[in-house]
Parts: structure tokens; sequence; C-alpha cells
């Protein structure tokens, strides 16, 4: 399981989740700075360590590096409430209590999630073509992916 995110390394990541390229830490910096007052170095070393934890990868471009997420946000969220709810004691009463803190939005977004997933009648331990983008459980040690 992934440690979750910080706040800083949140922030950082959720813009190179909704813009979907690779990024310079210049981009991030600026788009950062509307927000808060942040220093270049801060930005490259929050990326070069979302690098090293497996998060992002980077190539050279020039003096500096473009930053890549390896996961989608999707399979980042899936991956900690996967955590939450396996550290409970009683999963099926976690689950309960998790679908009534639901809005009527999010209880239809689980219930196409149902239909794309399929019947539940699947054996225990394999693995759906629906949840091939797992976040790894170190991504650090992820196998890089093939090149685009």
């Amino acid at each position: 399981m992934p440690r979750p995110l910080g706040e800083l390394e949140d922030s950082v990541m959720t813009r190179v989740w909704k813009w979907n390229r690779p990024v310079t830490v210049r981009e991030v910096l600026e788009d950062l700075q509307q927000e808060r007052s942040i220093a270049y170095t801060t930005v490259m070393t929050v990326l070069d360590n979302l690098h090293q934890k497996g998060w992002v990868r980077r190539e050279a471009e020039g003096r500096a590096y473009r930053y890549e997420a390896v996961s989608t946000r999707a399979a980042y969220a899936a991956a900690l409430m996967n955590e939450a709810w396996s550290q409970s004691d009683n999963p099926a009463a976690a689950l309960v209590a998790f679908f009534g803190m639901m809005s009527a939005e999010q209880r239809e977004a689980l219930s196409d999630a149902m239909r794309i997933v399929g019947p539940v009648s699947q054996a225990p331990g394999t693995v759906s073509e629906a949840s091939a983008t797992q976040v790894p459980e170190n991504p650090g040690d992820a196998e890089p992916e093939a090149e685009r």
C-alpha cells in the first residue's frame, strides 16, 4: 500500500494528474504560486521525492526534467480506500458504514462501477481487468511502463 501523500505532495500530484502530460518544475511552481508563496527549490525537492517514491517518472530536457505521473489519481484513491477497508476487523460493517456516508451521486457512481466490474461471483483472489490500474504496494519498485 502506498503511503498517503503529504499536503504539498498532494498539491503537486494534483497538478501532474490534472494536466496529464509531462510537466516542468517551473510550470508546477507558477501554478502553486497562485495559491501560496513557495520557492522553486521546494517544488523541485517535492518532485524529486515523488520520483524517488515512484509516483512520477522523469525525463531530462536540457538541464531540467519533465515529470509525468506513473499512475492515475483514481488508482491512488482506490489503493487508499482498499487499505483503510482492509484494516477493519469487520469489513462488511465498514462497507455498510462507508456506503451510508455516500451521497446519492456517489452511490450512483458505485452502481456504475459495479456494472463495469461485473458479477460478484468472481472467485476470491482473482484479478479482474478493471483492477489493472491499481497502484503497486511500493510504487518505487514498480516496473516502468512501456514507452508510449
